[in-house]
C-alpha cells in the first residue's frame, strides 16, 4: 500500500468517517494529493429516540428510523434527502433481513424476519447498539425457521452510516430445518438512485424496476432475465436485465452500491470480512440490481446448488454470527463529478477492512481481536515434471475451514472460513481467526488439485502458530502429453463468443467479462449447427477453438439434443510399460453427465463416467464457474495407437437447454518415467 494511501485511511479513520461537503479540497483527496496534517473535527454525539412503534439512531450526520419491535429499517435520513429508501413500498419492504428456509423434506418459505421484542444494548453518545429478537418456540413449529434470531444496528459517533449484524442459533432440542439463503436487502428511491457501481468497470445507468413490467419488456428464457422493448429510457431498447450479470466472487465482493446525481449522495454496502459468507474465497453472491436493490448476501445456493444449503438435523445446536456489515453514505458538493462518491466508497471499504475485527459490537459472540489467532507459513509446489526443486506457489489461496476433504470448503456454508492470498514467495498469514477447529486448506493457481493439511488446527485467544513450509503435492502420474487451458478453475480463457445482437448488455460491450452476457449457450447451436467441436492438438489454439461451455444443441421448440467433443492427438509412440491419465477439471455442471472414450465413439459402456452430476447452474448464470471438480480417467495403453488418436467427450443429458459443462483444464498424461 502507498504511504499516500495509507495517509488517505489514516485521516478517514481519525475524521470517523465524516462526510460533509468539502468542495474542490475533497476531489483533491480523492485525487490523492492530501494534507497530511488531518485534524479530526468535531460532531454531535449519537442520540436515541424511542416511540412507540419506532426507534430512531441519530448523529447528527444520519438518522435511522427501525420499527419497533420489527428491527425494519423504514427511513435512512441524508444530507437533506428525507428518507434513501423507497417511501411508496410498505415499511416492511424497505430495509430488512429475510431468510428462505425449509422443514426438512418441506416446501420452501420465504421470511422477513420480525422482531417481537427490542432492547437497548449500548447507549452512549459514542455508540449506539439495538437489538430486536425473535425467539422460537415449539408453537411455532411450520410457521417459523426454528432460531432464535438477534438482529442488531449500530450507530457510531461521527460515523456517515450504520452497521447491521445478526446472530442466528438454533438449540438441540429444536427441529431440524434447512436454510437456504439469508441476507440484508435495501431498497432505494427509485426517482433517486439510479447509477449503479460494483467495480471500476460495472457501473452504469440502471432501468427503472417499471421496466420489467409488463408491456415494457418481454420475458426471456428464465423469469430473472427480460429483454426491454418499449423502457421509460429508449436507448435501453433491446438490451437484456438480468440480476445475476451483477455477480461477484466473495473475494472481490467488498464494496458496491447506488449513486444520486441530485443531490450528489451515494448509498454503499461495505463487507469488510468474508468470515462469516458460506462457500469461501471463489462463492459467487448476488449485489446491486434493478430496483434499485443492494444485498448483503450471507449464505446462498447461487452458484453451488441444493448441496450449499445447510441442514440441520434435530439435536443439532448451531450458533453463527452473520456480519456486521456497514452501510455507508456519502456525499459530494454541486458542480464535483459524482463519480467521486465511488472512488470514496473505495477508499472507505479499505479503512473497514483494516480495521476488522471491529471492537465495537457488544455481543460476547463477536470475539474481538486480542480474541482471536493467527497463522502464517509458505506454500510451495512439488511436481517432478516440473522442476526438481520446489515451485514457489506465488498466488496461492490458503485459507483455514472446518475439518474436511481436501476441498470440502467450496459447499461448507455452517461456519466460518478465513481465506488470504500467498505474495510472490509463496509465504501467507491468516489473521484473526475465531477460536475452534480447522483444517489448512489451498489450491494453487497453475496447478490442479485441492490441498488440505493432514493435521488439524486448533486457534485459541491469542495463539500465533507458525506452519512453516507447507508442501502441496498436486495430482500427477507422468509427463505432460498435452493439455488444453489454464488450470485457474475457471472457463474465460476459452473462447466465449459475441451475443446475438438482439440479447445485449451494452455495459459487457468489449468488456473482459464478456461471458456475462445473456444467452451465450445458444451461441454453440449455430457455430456448430450440424457437428460438434473437433479440437485437434498442436492445431487449434484453445483461445478460439474451444467453445467456454459445452452445451447440448437445440434441434426444435423445447427440443435438444447431447453433444459430443472430440480431441485428436498424435502419439509418436505408445508406452506399453503403463497406463496413462487423462485430468479433467471441470469449472461448472449443470445436470450434466460426462462419458469418455477413445478411439470408439460408439462403444455401449464408456471407458469413463461421471453419472449425473452437478447443479450449479453457471451456465445459464453467466457465472463463468461454479463448484470445481477433478476427475481422473485411466486409459489403458492397449486404448491407445501409434499415430492419429482420438478422446470423445460426449455429455448425453438433454432436457434442456443449460445442462452441460464448463471446463476448466485438461491434461493427458503419459505412465510414470524415472525423471
Amino acid at each position: 500500500m502507498t504511504s499516500t494511501l495509507q495517509r488517505i485511511i489514516d485521516c478517514f479513520s481519525d475524521c470517523g468517517g465524516c462526510n460533509k461537503r468539502k468542495g474542490n479540497a475533497r476531489q483533491d483527496m480523492l485525487n490523492m494529493n492530501l494534507n497530511t496534517n488531518c485534524a479530526p473535527m468535531p460532531h454531535q454525539g449519537v442520540r436515541l429516540h424511542i416511540q412507540d412503534h419506532y426507534v430512531v439512531m441519530d448523529n447528527g450526520i444520519a438518522q435511522v428510523t427501525l420499527s419497533r419491535p420489527g428491527g425494519i429499517v423504514t427511513g435512512i435520513q441524508y444530507d437533506g434527502i428525507d428518507n434513501l429508501l423507497e417511501v411508496r413500498n410498505k415499511e416492511t419492504n424497505r430495509g430488512y433481513w429475510d431468510l428462505y428456509w425449509n422443514e426438512i423434506g418441506g416446501k420452501g418459505i420465504f421470511d422477513v424476519i420480525q422482531g417481537t421484542s427490542f432492547r437497548v444494548i449500548v447507549e452512549t453518545e459514542e455508540q449506539v447498539e439495538l437489538s430486536f429478537t425473535r425467539t422460537w418456540d415449539p408453537s411455532l413449529e411450520g410457521k417459523y425457521i426454528p432460531l432464535n434470531i438477534d438482529k442488531r444496528f449500530i450507530m457510531l459517533r461521527g460515523s456517515s452510516g450504520f452497521y447491521s449484524y445478526a446472530i442466528y442459533e438454533h438449540f438441540k432440542e429444536w427441529p431440524g430445518f434447512e436454510l437456504g439463503e439469508t441476507r440484508i436487502t435495501f431498497k432505494l428511491r427509485k426517482d433517486k438512485f439510479q447509477y449503479m457501481a460494483i467495480a471500476d468497470n460495472r457501473q452504469r445507468y440502471m432501468p427503472f424496476p417499471d421496466d420489467r413490467s409488463n408491456g415494457r419488456c418481454q420475458p426471456l428464457a428464465y423469469p430473472e432475465a427480460v429483454l426491454f422493448v418499449n423502457p421509460m429510457d429508449q436507448r435501453l431498447t433491446g438490451e437484456v436485465d438480468d440480476k445475476y450479470q451483477y455477480s461477484c466472487e466473495n473475494k472481490d465482493l467488498r464494496v458496491h452500491g447506488w449513486i444520486c446525481f441530485d443531490p450528489p449522495v451515494g448509498f454503499w454496502q461495505i463487507t469488510p470480512s468474508d468470515e462469516f459468507r458460506s462457500g469461501g474465497p471463489l462463492k459467487q453472491n448476488l449485489t446491486s440490481h434493478v430496483g434499485p436493490t443492494t444485498l448483503a448476501i450471507f449464505l446462498s445456493s447461487h452458484y453451488a446448488g441444493k448441496h450449499m444449503v445447510p441442514r440441520f438435523e434435530a439435536g443439532e445446536p448451531w450458533k453463527k454470527v452473520f456480519g456486521p456489515v456497514f452501510i455507508y453514505l456519502n456525499s459530494a458538493a454541486y458542480g464535483d463529478d459524482p463519480l467521486w462518491l465511488w472512488e470514496d466508497a473505495k477508499i472507505k471499504m479499505m479503512v473497514e477492512v483494516q480495521s476488522w475485527p471491529y471492537s465495537f459490537p457488544a455481543s460476547e459472540d463477536f470475539p474481538k481481536s486480542e480474541q482471536r489467532g493467527n497463522v502464517n507459513g509458505r506454500i510451495l509446489v512439488q511436481d517432478r515434471y516440473i522442476s526438481i526443486d520446489y515451485i514457489i506457489a506465488s498466488g496461492a489461496y490458503v485459507g483455514l475451514a472446518p475439518p474436511g476433504n481436501a476441498g470440502s470448503w467450496q459447499m461448507e456454508s455452517k461456519n466460518y472460513q478465513f481465506w488470504t492470498k500467498a505474495d510472490e514467495n509463496g509465504f501467507f498469514s491468516i489473521r484473526n481467526i475465531r477460536p475452534g477447529h480447522y483444517n489448512l486448506y489451498a489450491w494453487v493457481p497453475g496447478f490442479i488439485g485441492d490441498y488440505r493439511h493432514e493435521f488439524v488446527i486448533t486457534i485459541i485467544s491469542g495463539c500465533n502458530i507458525e506452519m512453516g513450509d507447507v508442501i502441496y503435492v498436486p495430482p500427477r502420474d507422468g509427463p505432460t502429453v498435452w493439455e488444453i487451458g489454464i488450470p485457474d478453475r475457471s472457463a474465460a480463457e476459452f473462447y466465449v463468443p459475441d451475443p446475438d445482437p438482439k440479447y445485449i448488455n451494452r455495459l459487457f460491450v468489449n468488456h473482459p467479462d464478456r461471458f456475462r452476457q445473456y444467452g451465450l449457450w445458444e451461441r454453440y447451436t449455430e457455430l456448430y449447427p450440424d457437428g460438434d467441436l473437433v479440437y485437434t492438438i498442436g492445431v487449434s489454439d484453445y483461445r478460439r477453438d474451444w467453445f467456454f461451455a459445452q452445451v447440448v444443441r437445440k434441434i426444435g421448440d423445447n427440443t435438444y439434443q447431447g453433444t459430443t467433443w472430440q480431441i485428436k492427438f498424435k502419439l509418436d509412440n505408445v508406452d506399453q510399460s503403463g497406463i496413462y491419465k487423462l485430468r479433467v477439471a471441470l469449472a461448472s455442471a449443470t445436470l450434466a453427465e460426462l462419458q469418455v472414450r477413445v478411439n470408439d465413439p460408439n462403444t455401449n459402456r464408456p471407458l469413463f463416467t461421471t453419472g449425473l452430476i452437478g447443479r450449479d447452474n453457471a451456465i445459464a448464470r453467466h457465472g463463468i464457474h461454479g463448484i470445481y471438480m477433478l476427475y481422473t480417467v485411466d486409459i489403458p495403453c492397449s486404448r491407445l495407437v501409434k499415430g492419429d488418436n482420438i478422446i470423445f467427450l460426449k455429455q448425453p443429458r438433454c432436457n434442456g437447454p443449460f445442462q452441460g459443462f464448463m471446463y476448466d483444464y485438461i491434461r493427458l498424461e503419459g505412465p510414470p518415467t524415472s525423471c
